[in-house]
């Protein structure tokens, strides 16, 4: 494994973002990996997602989000999101030109990630990895989230908890069933944070994310 730290031009008017290219001995395949609404690239459920991945051969290109870099709480406006993931998929085509290129992110990364996918479809996206899908607020169940990945025609990867507060597991199923490109894995008794007691599931995410990969190519 090797990993090398980078910066993103978003924009001009953005500016810059820190990421970080980790890259597996024998890699099969490049995730773009966006973080949550409330850390970071550097959070340790990244970190160690990034490296667990990349003992399965899958390399990562992880990346903040302007409103972290920027030291703000507030999470950036979509169309902000997009573009910075926008460069992350021109920066990891650059890094690995021939490996096959899926997106991926952990909740608000996931969802920002996937609204981009719905509205620009890139014949070079093979598909996308949803990391605890927010479905919905907290208390709040409904499906309204779930809308745009009508729009969404390569294959999509959702892991998630059952005991996830941003997605009730009935209402998951249901729209993931009414999608013809998706595939549920369950995490029985995990929440958002994918924490259940001290169980580490860090491998368990890799391990099955790249078995989808390795489905999808």
């Amino acid at each position: 494994m090797q990993s090398q730290s980078l910066k993103l031009n978003v924009s001009e008017s953005i500016g810059e973002v820190s990421a970080e290219w980790t890259q597996g001995s024998q890699s099969i395949a490049t995730l773009t990996l966006a973080h949550g609404a409330g850390a970071g690239m550097n959070h340790h459920f990244m970190v160690g997602l990034a490296h667990e991945l990349a003992k399965q051969n899958v390399s990562t290109l992880r990346f903040n989000f302007p409103f972290i870099e920027n030291k703000k709480r507030r999470p950036d406006v979509p169309t902000i999101a997009h573009k910075t993931i926008e460069a992350a998929v021109k920066e990891a085509r650059a890094l690995a030109p021939h490996a096959s290129l899926f997106l991926a992110g952990k909740s608000f990364g996931g969802r920002m990630s996937s609204q981009l996918l719905a509205l620009q479809p890139n014949a070079y996206v093979k598909g996308i990895a949803l990391f605890g899908f927010p479905l919905h607020p907290a208390g709040k169940p409904g499906v309204e989230r779930a809308e745009h990945l009508k729009g969404i025609n390569a294959p999509m990867l959702f892991l998630q908890g059952t005991k996830d507060e941003l997605a009730q597991w009935v209402l998951l199923e249901e729209v993931t069933k009414s999608l013809p490109h998706a595939t549920l894995i369950r995490f029985e008794g995990a929440d958002h944070a994918f924490k259940k007691g001290k169980e580490n599931l860090l491998p368990l995410l890799a391990e099955e994310t790249a078995k989808w990969i390795a489905s999808t190519k």
